[in-house]
């Protein structure tokens, strides 16, 4: 049923203009909108909606991630815009941060302002 309609990705924020600085301006979304109630990204297909709520409650797991062609660039990029990657105890990441998984494709994850855990993946 769904199959072929445009995904659209929802993600809260305490701060909507904070949103469009780390989303637009740090990540280089294209910037389709701010509104009362959320801030509109493009990312390839995607339609990312950053929606304003009142408090924020980031999950503990990955909830957006962008599959990228070399993530030492990516992670080398968003170093350079002030964002560190994240770090995990009992995971073996690299030193740039860096898991391998068992299949030979390699994640790295990063905190947006809220909190919520974003991450890299290039393919195996």
């Amino acid at each position: 049923m769904l199959d072929n309609a445009e995904l659209v990705a929802f993600l809260a924020c305490s701060d909507l203009t904070r949103a469009e600085g780390f989303f637009g301006g740090v990540l280089g979304l294209e910037h389709v909108e701010t509104t009362a109630y959320a801030a509109v990204f493009r990312s390839g297909a995607t339609t990312l909606r950053v929606t304003l709520v009142e408090q924020v409650t980031p999950a503990p797991y990955t909830v957006l991630g962008w599959t990228v062609p070399d993530i030492r660039a990516g992670l080398m990029a968003l170093a350079e815009r002030g964002v560190p990657a994240v770090r995990f105890g009992g995971l073996p990441q690299d030193g740039d941060g860096v898991w391998t998984t068992p299949d030979g494709s390699r994640v790295a994850w990063f905190h947006d302002p809220d909190g919520h855990l974003l991450s890299l993946t290039q393919l195996a």
